[in-house]
């Protein structure tokens, strides 16, 4: 059967799609933006032809009403990643929370400690070769296709067309549903003083010729603005967002002296602007790779001059950073972040950045240091005091690798809020016993 043929007899509408979920089913939603909404939505509106079908997914931008207690005989949520939409059910025990580093996720699948029995995808429609691409969503995506027992593809002709592992033959599927959609997009990020400052502090230990991971928000993309004056940076990272897109057009980009992938933009995943999705629509030199190639740190070190930055909830005295948790509360997940730390840890003259504003600033407008003796009772680590390198904050950066406990202390309160280094100052004393 030729290709069009297989593809035309696939076609069906979404509620016959998701008929193909059985009861106990595992069923994986492809990451981020390349979450398919008509077949979300379809499993929602047929919530009660099924029975105790597990959802997994990392980042979600959809509404999460899978997790939501009317459904909890329909639908059990295991998230590796908690998003917005399922924050407030995860933590009223409507779901689970499932930690694992990025970079294993694939490998977790292939072995079968996580089961899929149904991958819910969304991929461009098919090309003259009877291919299609994934577009914005590789990571453990690719994987979660070629492990499912079925893969249900909402075919999208908004999705870019992008190169590397992302591309599929219609083979590869087994129901196909078409509806047209805007990808969900991400408004420009609000560059405050705070971040200027924080990315200024970032950007001064960049050099000419690093290769960079950055994440999304407002501080990468400071980072970005306090970078477009350097020369042949690259990039080898989880996520491309609209901070790199601008930094190539000004020409700090051209991925020319990297070690591996010579003259490619490298990432697992895209999120941002309409623009952001045309700059990678039929781009060869962008490749959608899976996680576990990007992040895997010993992938990672292959290129030289590696630095990573990404974010913090809370860092301590001895260099303890929470990135995911704000007490007992699972406010996200570790995504790659020390993925990106090791790799950069191992790579010739790398460096790795926890990039944060020195205080939380309550709805109520009072302030908390993100800077403490200790990390609030709940807390998790997500990077250990051995792997932690640079701190930056609005007032400073510093860093902790090599220095001994009581250096990292006094390190820390320097680039904390002046409005805490006092009380920080009595809690240095009080744990290291010193005297005035």
């Amino acid at each position: 059967m030729d290709w069009k043929s297989y593809y035309l007899n696939r076609l069906m509408s979404s509620d016959e799609a998701i008929g193909f979920i059985k009861d106990n089913d595992k069923v994986v939603f492809a990451h981020d933006v390349g979450e398919p909404p008509v077949l979300v939505e379809a499993l929602v509106r047929n919530a009660k032809r099924f029975r105790s079908v597990e959802i997994s997914h990392m980042f979600t931008l959809g509404s999460g009403a899978y997790s939501w207690p009317e459904y909890k005989d329909n639908f059990h949520l295991n998230a590796w990643f908690v998003s917005g939409p399922i924050r407030d059910n995860i933590s009223r025990g409507r779901g689970d929370y499932t930690p694992m580093y990025f970079h294993e996720t694939p490998s977790l699948i292939r072995e079968g400690t996580i089961g899929v029995d149904v991958a819910l995808i969304m991929v461009t429609p098919p090309d003259e070769r009877g291919k299609v691409s994934m577009g914005v969503s590789c990571d453990y995506t690719v994987q979660a296709v070629k492990t499912a027992k079925t893969v249900i593809a909402q075919v999208n002709d908004r999705v870019p067309f992008t190169y590397g592992e992302a591309v599929l033959n219609v083979c590869d599927i087994d129901a196909f549903v078409e509806f047209n959609q805007p990808l969900p997009v991400l408004p420009p990020a609000q560059i405050g003083e705070i971040e200027s400052r924080i990315g200024k502090n970032c950007a001064s230990i960049i050099d000419d010729g690093a290769c960079l991971q950055l994440g999304i928000g407002s501080i990468p993309d400071a980072v970005c603005h306090e970078l477009v004056h350097k020369k042949h940076l690259g990039i080898h990272s989880e996520m491309l967002g609209d901070g790199v897109v601008k930094l190539y057009e000004e020409g700090a980009i051209d991925n020319s002296l990297k070690q591996i992938d010579k003259g490619k933009f490298v990432f697992n995943f895209v999120m941002g602007s309409q623009k952001l999705y045309d700059f990678c629509d039929k781009n060869d030199t962008c490749m959608l790779m899976p996680v576990d190639y990007v992040n895997d740190p010993r992938v990672i070190c292959q290129n030289d001059n590696v630095v990573s930055i990404n974010g913090g909830l809370a860092v301590d005295f001895y260099g303890q950073v929470a990135a995911d948790t704000i007490g007992y509360t699972q406010f996200s997940g570790v995504g790659g972040q020390v993925d990106f730390i090791r790799g950069a840890a191992w790579s010739k003259n790398g460096k790795s950045i926890i990039a944060m504003p020195s205080v939380t600033v309550k709805k109520d407008g009072t302030k908390i240091s993100k800077i403490c003796p200790l990390l609030s009772e709940g807390s998790v680590v997500a990077t250990s005091r051995h792997d932690v390198d640079y701190i930056a904050t609005e007032y400073g950066i510093v860093r902790l690798k090599g220095l001994s406990i009581r250096q990292r202390a006094k390190a820390l309160i320097s680039i904390a809020h002046p409005d805490f280094r006092e009380k920080l100052e009595e809690s240095y004393m009080k744990m290291f016993k010193e005297e005035n």
